[in-house]
């Protein structure tokens, strides 16, 4: 359904946590079920129980408890090891790719590229610096949000922007995100992508984009009055048309 579950993935990261998220969910789904069950149980016995005391007699409400097995649940050695071990090893089994996404999601690879991001109060810029033997060139610029009386037709109300950053695909990039004045939070859900923005201190993310496309994203951090008016907008496409633009706007 539209609008529910996540965005389509574009980026390894995000195709992981995903299937992390599937993954935990069947354990879930699972515990639930179980606990419901036990919960039904008891509401059906007790009720029985309490909605038929009259003319009942003390034996009749022993065998019944008896039936129930309530009796038999306190002090169970066997029991207490049981929902012990079992809880653990489902933990482990949740833990163990749980820690393989968090060590990919810090791997570092030799970039090719790296970008800066920067947030203010209450935009962003962004800093490309183009390094040759002769001479260093910046592309560097800021990127506001287009508000609803200037949308165009087919741009998104409080996400698009008027200058979008342009990223090659299928390269591994380097983003450092930074903040200029109060902590922000530097967000592409369908790139699997979040790292806050802090006030003199860099924060490193590795990107990989598989396929083409506009990404989305917006500041997840509270920022002060309009931290809802600071969407995030990075255009992904081939390295060749990537290098065209970046040749066309260094400084």
């Amino acid at each position: 359904m539209k609008g529910i579950g996540f965005r389509d993935p574009a980026s390894p990261i995000m195709v992981g946590i995903i299937d992390l998220h599937n993954y935990i969910f069947f354990f879930l789904i699972m515990i639930f079920v179980f606990v419901f069950v036990i919960f039904l149980n008891i509401i059906i016995d007790f009720g029985y129980r309490f909605n038929n005391t009259k003319n009942v007699t003390q034996e009749d409400l022993d065998f019944r408890y008896d039936l129930f097995l309530a009796n038999k649940l306190t002090h169970n050695t066997a029991l207490e090891l049981v929902w012990t071990i079992v809880p653990t090893i489902i933990l482990i089994w949740i833990a163990i790719p749980s820690f393989i996404l968090l060590y990919a999601m810090d791997e570092v690879i030799q970039p090719t590229i790296t970008f800066k991001a920067i947030g203010h109060q209450w935009y962003w810029s962004y800093e490309y610096s183009y390094i040759t033997s002769k001479l260093t060139k910046r592309l560097n610029f800021d990127s506001n949000m287009v508000y609803e009386d200037d949308l165009n037709l087919g741009e998104l109300r409080l996400l698009s922007v008027d200058k979008a950053f342009m990223l090659p695909i299928d390269t591994h990039i380097n983003v450092i995100v930074t903040s200029y004045d109060v902590l922000h939070s530097f967000a592409l859900p369908a790139l699997g992508f979040k790292v806050d923005a802090v006030p003199g201190r860099l924060n490193r993310f590795p990107l990989f984009i598989k396929r083409q496309g506009v990404y989305y994203g917006q500041c997840s951090e509270l920022c002060g009055v309009s931290h809802g008016f600071m969407p995030i907008v990075i255009k992904g496409v081939t390295f060749k048309n990537w290098h065209n633009w970046v040749q066309k706007n260094l400084n």
